[in-house]
């Protein structure tokens, strides 16, 4: 009889150390999956953070377009002057 419970309680040990594996493995799994998922949302975000940085160092400087605008309107009346001073030259 004792032999026989000693059995029994070394099947329910080896038993549960199966399902304790188990468990772990699928636990493993599921944390794995989920670094990969993060993996690639970071890969994302570093993209998009950069795509982010490239556009506003290529808008930086369209607050200076009005600027840019006026000088080049004085600079067609400075050609003009010079056009006029050429023509009246002999």
């Amino acid at each position: 009889m004792i032999v026989l419970a000693a059995s029994a309680n070394q099947t329910a040990w080896w038993i549960t150390l199966g399902i304790g594996l188990v468990v772990a493995l699928v636990v493993w799994a599921l944390l794995e999956a989920l670094r990969r998922t993060v993996n690639d949302i970071e890969a994302g975000v570093d993209e998009l953070w950069r795509t982010g940085q490239l556009v506003a160092q290529n808008t930086q400087t369209t607050h200076l377009l009005g600027t840019t605008v006026e000088r080049g309107a004085e600079l067609v009346d400075e050609v003009q002057l010079h056009r006029q001073a050429a023509r009246s030259q002999p």
